[in-house]
């Protein structure tokens, strides 16, 4: 069994308004600040995020962890350099689980309806 993710990931905001929101991640407790272009914007990743209806995959959107991963690679590899994190796939893939679980859309909350 894979150990603890090592990365936390959490949306500042919740319920209504996502999109006024910002990412809040930390790497073994350390605080990661993302690339400007990054910190108020969803990440992409694949999951329904449909609030009329959540278990309809006819509303999933985003990348899968191996095409997401390869899509971001760049980005992240900076990321990682930079806070001392090891390059290695293992990493990536927290991440991505990390963000995933927090990640959102425009429509996730009708905030805007």
């Amino acid at each position: 069994m894979p150990g603890a993710n090592p990365f936390t990931a959490k949306w500042s905001r919740n319920g209504n308004l996502l999109c006024h929101g910002h990412w809040i991640i930390s790497w073994q407790g350390q605080t990661i600040i993302l690339p400007e272009s990054r910190q108020e914007k969803d990440m992409g990743t694949w999951a329904i995020y449909s609030i009329i209806d959540p278990d309809d995959e006819t509303f999933a959107q985003g990348l899968q962890e191996d095409e997401w991963i390869i899509e971001n690679v760049e980005w992240l590899t900076d990321l990682f350099f930079d806070y001392g994190i090891a390059l290695e796939t293992e990493n990536y893939r927290y991440f991505y689980q990390a963000v995933n679980k927090q990640d959102w859309r425009c429509t996730s909350c009708a905030g805007c309806m």
